[in-house]
């Protein structure tokens, strides 16, 4: 039997990209997933209807988790369909790239709300499920950017580094209730990025680190699930960098 089974995941940010990825292979351990865009509904119907055509039971919910109305819709669309709620991947956030002369306060507050922000009330509001059932996994995905100065990007590093401290403190908080909660930290990840993002430099990563090219996003899926799985009960606190080498660079 999939290690996954009778469970249900929510992966917020999953219409493309690391979270579709996520999403799709945490069905594929037999999980019930929910796909998530703040806008994004031709993305989010289209992943659900790929998870459907795939044998997988998955709902698609629209919503702005940067404040509490729309995190408390996320949740409450998952418990008014599965019944329960498993897992939870903070993975919505938007990036930014801005000098800090040019930084707006309004917009420093924009990538902390659709961030951390997001990751802090999607948790608020499914962690009561999870202790009734003395269950849980929260994987909360960061960046190399916490770890590594990047111009530009003060307030992205700001709220990824902000998942550290975050996902520890819940870790003690949860752990006697049965849930962990860790950090993933991709790198350099082929994926489609808006034009606020900032273009990638061509050939970044080749330069940067010892694997010589960009992950994808089924590499950082790959750690996201292992850390849902029920054999990962004694890892928590954690964050675990998927950066082809280039941190300790």
């Amino acid at each position: 039997m999939p290690s996954l089974e009778g469970r249900v995941a929510i992966v917020t940010g999953s219409a493309r990209n690391i979270g579709r990825a996520t999403a799709r292979m945490l069905a594929g351990e037999g999980a019930a997933v929910v796909i998530h865009a703040r806008q994004d509904k031709a993305g989010v119907d289209e992943a659900v209807q790929l998870l459907t055509a795939e044998g997988v039971t998955a709902i698609g919910h629209l919503a702005d988790l940067s404040n509490e109305a729309g995190a408390q819709s996320l949740i409450d669309a998952a418990v008014s369909r599965f019944g329960r709620i498993d897992i939870l991947v903070n993975n919505a956030a938007i990036r930014r790239n801005t000098p800090i002369i040019d930084m707006s306060f309004a917009e420093w507050r924009d990538v902390m709300a659709n961030s951390l922000d997001c990751a802090f009330l999607c948790t608020r509001y499914a962690v009561p499920h999870m202790i009734r059932q003395n269950w849980g996994r929260v994987v909360n995905i960061g960046g190399i950017s916490m770890f590594k100065g990047t111009p530009g990007r003060a307030h992205v590093s700001a709220a990824k580094a902000g998942m550290i401290g975050m996902s520890r403190s819940l870790a003690s908080e949860l752990g006697p209730n049965g849930i962990t909660v860790n950090v993933v930290a991709p790198g350099a990840i082929d994926t489609v990025r808006s034009g606020a993002a900032g273009a990638r430099a061509s050939g970044s990563a080749a330069s940067a680190n010892p694997v010589g090219r960009d992950g994808t996003p089924e590499e950082i899926a790959h750690i996201v699930t292992m850390l849902c799985r029920p054999e990962a009960a004694y890892t928590t606190g954690q964050t675990i960098e998927v950066n082809g080498g280039s941190h300790f660079l």
